[in-house]
């Protein structure tokens, strides 16, 4: 069973959130403060029975700011569930709350209490409304011809076809939650701890159990007999009894720990051991690797309650999970996160992550022009072909997957854009385009199509400025040989994207009478005196820079490599002095929106 849909109303800083969800490991993305951390708080109310229930009361920072709070609104947080058919404990669980073949609903409402939605029906309700008018309900099933989406304060359960479901009925239903800034160690000592869980669902049998507090109990005894120990404990026993007299008094004795069972549960510690130290306690140990061990006695503690027949699912919540960990620790976490059989949703900020992510994994929540955050699975948009997807799968890798991250996003062609636009634009214009909230993405090559498609008012709903050349075309060495059909990239322009095209190629463009002095220590440093030597006749005779030196520069950056041409370049910044006007026109227009 996994969880296939998230429905929120008026929860938070979330308007409005509409996404499905893919089975296994999802990964929730997006720039700080747009809702990750709200949405997994949702989840929680809806179907964590360890979720104290007073969160469940909402305060009035509980609901979303646009909400006129004296009348009547609801909060509802709704989810929809798939692949429970054939696991009797989980059609169990969900029993009564089906919708459709293999397809559940259950939803949490805050909204009027009974009497005063009667009251308000009749205009008899006085006075302005307060949230001690209010209360919350759980509730599964209905009418499929009623989406979650369409559910109204005043809509009865009866006339949605719905009834209540008892949050007692979702305890084989386990969903743990992993915040980002947490004590993993006390974590792994509280008496309640994932390793004392992991240990129950093992069911030792009772001899077992007997065995290992015979053991405590002859470790006890040979501390005791210990000199120096009776001599402590023998003091302490005074000491006490000095104080509480007679009638309170208790006796005295040291030992490992007490001879029950539970108490050895608690007690027992994760001991590690590594090339260099044997058998030491995980406060010896990172923070990182201890999040890593404390996850895999979770998976464990799964896997336990799975092969006991008790389980109905479990759904792992992780906030950040590349907090303190290595680049490679982080791939091959999420990796093994995808490879288990529950499910998992993972918000971050890690594009080490997310390059180990299909997109058909993704949630994106992105801030919108009004403030308002947005929230979207890329791969549900029907902009997207799936070739589309099929190329994007390939393409998001670590570096372009800040696109999803990103505020505003300026897409180039290659390495030269990458490594010269913004220090060009910091330097002509003064703008730092990252403090602008704008990331400059390299596609590497002119296919933009994939890439833009997903800025769109039902994926992506931010700026996206294609900046490319207008020359595409390409010369074929042999004339047998086939050669790429220019993209129409005039067909990519909407309501979110703009492409502004140099009248050439990057190098030719950037070969101004402003930036020859640039361009020269560049060519001085790349060891190109000839290019060199002519860049600095030119700027000493001044006017409009000829094309064959244009076509110079272009031909000396290939020869070079584009890519080591704009890094040597890019050291010389400081003696740029113009910026072509196609990009100076995408900034301005990125900043306005």
């Amino acid at each position: 069973m996994y969880l296939s849909r998230i429905v929120i109303k008026n929860y938070r800083s979330l308007k409005a959130v509409n996404v499905p969800i893919a089975p296994g490991s999802s990964v929730v993305i997006g720039e700080n403060s747009v809702g990750k951390s709200n949405l997994f708080q949702a989840l929680r109310i809806c179907l964590d029975v360890q979720l104290s229930s007073t969160f469940r009361s909402l305060q009035k920072e509980d609901i979303h700011c646009h909400i006129d709070q004296t009348g009547p609104f609801q909060v509802l947080i709704g989810v929809e569930l798939s692949g429970f058919q054939g696991n009797e404990n989980e059609e169990a669980l969900l029993h009564g709350t089906e919708i459709d073949a293999n397809r559940a609903r259950l939803f949490y409402r805050f909204r009027p209490k009974r009497a005063v939605r009667e009251a308000l029906s009749r205009d008899e309700y006085e006075g302005p409304l307060t949230l001690d008018d209010f209360g919350w309900e759980l509730a599964g099933g209905g009418n499929p011809q009623v989406d979650l989406t369409e559910i109204e304060w005043d809509d009865e359960l009866g006339d949605l076809g719905a009834t209540n479901v008892g949050l007692q009925y979702l305890q084989s239903y386990l969903v743990v939650f992993l915040p980002a800034l947490r004590d993993v160690e006390a974590d792994l000592q509280t008496r309640r701890s994932t390793l004392a869980r992991l240990i129950e669902a093992s069911q030792i049998n009772v001899a077992e159990q007997n065995t290992l507090i015979d053991a405590v109990k002859a470790a006890n005894d040979e501390i005791e007999a210990s000199p120096t120990i009776q001599t402590i404990a023998g003091a302490i026993d005074t000491a006490f009894k000095e104080i509480t007299g007679p009638a309170f008094s208790l006796n005295v004795d040291l030992g490992l720990s007490s001879p029950t069972f539970q108490s050895i549960i608690r007690n027992l510690i994760v001991l590690l051991t590594s090339n260099l130290v044997t058998q030491f306690e995980p406060r010896r140990n990172g923070l990182g690797l201890n999040n890593i061990l404390y996850i895999a006695m979770l998976v464990e503690n799964f896997r336990k309650r799975s092969a006991n027949g008790k389980a109905a699912g479990e759904l792992l919540l992780i906030e950040e999970p590349e907090a303190h960990l290595h680049p490679q620790l982080q791939s091959t976490l999420i990796e093994a996160l995808r490879s288990f059989s529950f499910q998992s949703l993972v918000s971050t900020h890690s594009t080490q992550i997310t390059a180990k992510v299909p997109l058909e994994a993704y949630v994106v929540l992105t801030t919108t022009a009004e403030g308002t955050p947005f929230a979207a699975a890329p791969a549900s948009t029907n902009d997207l072909s799936l070739s589309d997807q099929q190329d994007l799968n390939r393409y998001l890798d670590a570096t372009k997957s800040n696109l999803l991250f990103a505020r505003k996003v300026m897409l180039v062609e290659g390495a030269a854009e990458l490594l010269l636009v913004p220090p060009l634009v910091k330097q002509i214009m003064g703008i730092d385009l990252e403090r602008e909230g704008i990331s400059v993405v390299a596609v590497h090559g002119a296919h933009f199509a994939p890439f833009a498609r997903l800025f769109n008012g039902s994926c992506l709903p931010k700026a996206c400025a294609i900046v490319g050349d207008a020359d595409q075309e390409v010369e074929a060495v042999d004339p047998d040989d086939d050669v790429p059909m220019p993209s129409n990239l005039g067909a990519l322009v909407g309501p979110f994207v703009r492409v502004f095209l140099g009248a050439t190629t990057f190098e030719r463009e950037l070969t101004t009478s402003g930036n020859l002095k640039m361009l020269a220590s560049a060519a001085n440093e790349l060891g190109a005196p000839r290019l060199k030597r002519t860049l600095e006749v030119q700027d000493l005779i001044g006017g409009d820079v000829p094309d064959d030196l244009k076509a110079k520069v272009l031909r000396t950056a290939k020869r070079f490599g584009k890519g080591r041409f704009a890094q040597v370049t890019a050291r010389h910044i400081a003696e740029a002095g113009d910026l072509p006007p196609y990009i100076f026109e995408a900034v301005e227009w990125l900043r306005a929106q």
